[in-house]
């Protein structure tokens, strides 16, 4: 039997238990304040009965909810600090880990998919995974030619397991509110629900992994581990070692949060233009701070070990970013959508007409809306603002004014983006733009964002002799006609 809990009814006892589990914590906190103890604390301490809970029935359950636990953690910075704080660290341990399987089950599944001599592939093969994410878990092994290795080994029913979690949240998405007030979490079920398939094939992870790792291979800046073996739910990938994202986050010094920051802009967007590819999934557990090359990691790896961030020595310019997990990906054969950089570049010249005529031949405006040129280019300014300088101090503060600037019922900028249309074929960059920017806003770096854009995002400089972009564009999605509504 696998130990992912499987059966519809049981999965779905569980999810139905949060908010349930919502309920009587605040009956729980009337009680306490009856005898005694202040609303302040009360609330503290049901907040954090709640993050618990969340943790262990999201990680104990792995598959979509899981998931979804990931793709909530990278949203935390944009709310209020007495919200956000006491759900953080147990939204955080879904980026890097989870209660994870028993050996036994690995070691059947490792049989199934290579066979009954499967340990004569590895000198070494160590059963407590490194790590337990959404849909496998990962364990440090040494390959039979003396490489060191992960292996990714997908939970058994993981499958059955997301379709029928997801299934089930988007019922309860009205209920989770309380969890990020202010967002929808409904599309947000959906387009993950949407990319299951994708991410549960190893093959497909396996090739745009390698085709990424081809292209950096040698790259000052960035790693990218080589893929050594793919079967069915399992996938051998070259080990590096470093400091994961999320210890930076909670503890990493400036220079750290600085470098990995930029580090993890250019990696955004300089992939599609280098692979057709951009990496779908880019909340923190994915990341790790690298030395560089030609420094002794062995430092790093005590440290990464530890828990600590201290492992890295020498110039700070030339410490390199690690990714990994390319299980959803983006397929954009011409880049990154040249309408993006004509419509930020418009923007950013304060060019109302010229911007909202692009939004509206590219599907953003529908047909059927007339909006005022001037009032789309207000909206678009602030969201825009890190574009606008050399360099720009990300901060939850930021974010936090941004979304509220957009959420507010009463605000002109909530009434205008509920006009706005996101075709189809621009969700998943929409939400990976929203994700790296939650991740650069946890990191509370400094970012040189303009010369990324400048290097890497077609139509951000207009080269001589190129006008205005047109729909016929390469790399340019078709703009689609019925979408949800753009929600930041």
């Amino acid at each position: 039997m696998s130990d992912l809990p499987r059966k519809a009814v049981t999965r779905t006892a569980k999810l139905a238990a949060l908010p349930l589990g919502f309920a009587g914590r605040a009956t729980w906190g009337l009680g306490k304040r009856i005898g005694g103890k202040s609303a302040e604390i009360v609330a503290r301490e049901v907040q954090q009965r709640t993050a618990d809970q969340l943790f262990k029935v999201l990680g104990e359950l792995k598959g979509g909810a899981m998931k979804l636990g990931q793709a909530l953690s990278v949203f935390e910075s944009a709310l209020p600090e007495d919200i956000a704080g006491p759900y953080r660290a147990a939204l955080t341990k879904l980026q890097e880990a989870a209660p994870p399987m028993p050996t036994r089950t690995v070691h059947k599944v490792l049989e199934e998919r290579l066979g009954e001599d499967w340990r004569d592939l590895f000198d070494e093969f160590e059963d407590q995974p490194s790590a337990a994410a959404s849909i496998g878990q990962v364990h440090r092994a040494v390959w039979h030619d003396g490489r060191t290795v992960a292996v990714k080994v997908q939970y058994p029913g993981a499958g059955e397991a997301l379709l029928s979690d997801l299934t089930q949240l988007s019922r309860f998405a009205r209920l989770l509110g309380p969890l990020v007030p202010g967002m929808d979490i409904k599309p947000l079920i959906t387009e993950l629900r949407d990319r299951v398939s994708e991410e549960l094939d190893y093959e497909l992870e396996a090739a745009a992994q390698q085709e990424h790792a081809e292209e950096f291979d040698g790259d000052p800046d960035v790693v990218i581990p080589g893929v050594v073996h793919q079967s069915d739910q399992v996938l051998v990938t070259e080990w590096i070692e470093g400091i994961p994202l999320s210890q930076v986050i909670a503890d990493g010094s400036q220079e750290q949060r600085d470098r990995a920051g930029q580090l993890l802009a250019r990696f955004l967007f300089s992939g599609p233009a280098r692979t057709g590819l951009l990496h779908a999934d880019p909340h923190p557990g994915n990341f790790r701070l690298l030395p560089p090359a030609d420094a002794d990691s062995s430092a790093a790896a005590d440290e990464d070990t530890a828990g600590g961030t201290a492992g890295l020595d020498g110039n700070p310019s030339r410490w390199r970013l690690g990714v990994l997990d390319f299980g959803t990906v983006d397929r954009l054969p011409g880049g990154l959508p040249r309408a993006i950089g004509d419509a930020l570049r418009m923007t950013l010249d304060g060019d109302a007409h010229g911007v909202y005529s692009s939004l509206r031949e590219d599907g953003f405006v529908r047909d059927s809306i007339e909006l005022e040129p001037d009032e789309v280019l207000d909206y678009l300014l602030p969201i825009i603002e890190p574009a606008q300088v050399e360099e720009f101090a990300f901060s939850r503060s930021w974010l936090r004014s941004q979304a509220g600037r957009v959420a507010d019922p009463r605000s002109p900028a909530h009434q205008l983006g509920k006009q706005l249309n996101l075709p189809p074929s621009y969700l998943l960059i929409h939400r990976v733009t929203l994700s790296t920017i939650g991740v650069l806003c946890q990191l509370g770096a400094t970012v040189r964002l303009r010369d990324e854009l400048e290097s890497w995002l077609p139509g951000f400089v207009l080269e001589p002799g190129h006008d205005e972009a047109g729909p016929d564009d390469e790399g340019e999605p078709e703009a689609a006609q019925e979408a949800a509504p753009v929600d930041a």
